[in-house]
């Protein structure tokens, strides 16, 4: 069966590589494996840029060993001063790779605060991208990055807009910098799951953030995105045997995808 985010029994791990050299990538997957991931989020904007081939890529992906493969190509880290044009060729590298779903960000062409633009020429490119992807096999996920709190219904209006490009999964990183912030992401995390047609992951940072990466998949959210270890890397992502642990004595509805 090919890898794939878009079916699954319960929400997926998803381990989280950021590694700048393909070596320590490799090792950070196999760790993974042996910690329970059912799939790997790579970041090849942490990867030095003279390791950014199709062959490397590939022998990089070998190491997941045919489980599903999400990628990002975002404009920071090493890839700081790169153009949205050259971060989509390289996604789409990526792709040709093996890699299984691209991120493709709302604000590509045309950047915004809240990553999401409605800029009619920048939206044309970012479909022309899409439209690649999915000629290669792979999958498309939209992703913005909101950079502050957004209330149930703007979040709902823009994952319709994401999923109106040709997104296969939504993605959304919300803001939670009190409870309150925290209870209504948890409500939109719900909210989306019977207001949309395709996967969507909602998470959040913040003072208030961890909860919502938690459980969220207990209300709907397609993955976990996990850490096999914390280093440089971001501290509200849970680790991931931590979270195999919770999810694997939780209870899902398979019709419903609750727990």
């Amino acid at each position: 069966m090919k890898a794939t985010f878009l079916q699954y029994n319960k929400p997926l791990l998803t381990a989280m590589v950021q590694e700048k050299t393909p070596g320590d990538a490799i090792n950070t997957i196999m760790n993974s494996h042996y910690d329970g991931a059912d799939a790997f989020g790579i970041q090849l904007e942490c990867l030095e840029r003279q390791y950014r081939d199709v062959e490397t890529l590939r022998g990089i992906f070998n190491a997941c060993m045919g489980k599903p493969i999400y990628i990002t190509s975002y404009r920071h880290n090493q890839s700081d001063g790169m153009t949205d044009e050259e971060c989509a060729e390289y996604l789409l590298m990526g792709i040709e790779a093996g890699a299984t779903l691209g991120d493709v960000l709302g604000d590509w062409f045309h950047p915004e605060p809240y990553e999401l633009t409605f800029d009619e020429e920048a939206v044309a490119k970012q479909k022309a991208v899409i439209d690649r992807i999915h000629a290669l096999g792979g999958e498309v996920l939209i992703s913005s990055h909101l950079h502050t709190h957004f209330t149930c219904d703007q979040l709902l209006e823009y994952a319709r807009a994401q999923r109106e490009r040709g997104a296969d999964v939504v993605k959304m990183v919300n803001f939670a910098q009190t409870e309150e912030q925290l209870l209504e992401n948890l409500r939109a995390a719900a909210m989306l799951k019977h207001e949309l047609d395709c996967p969507y992951l909602l998470l959040a940072n913040g003072a208030h953030s961890r909860l919502l990466r938690q459980i969220g998949p207990n209300l709907g959210v397609c993955m976990y995105l996990c850490v096999q270890r914390y280093g440089n890397n971001s501290k509200e992502q849970p680790i991931l045997r931590s979270q195999k642990a919770v999810r694997d004595n939780m209870f899902f509805d398979k019709t419903s995808g609750l727990a």
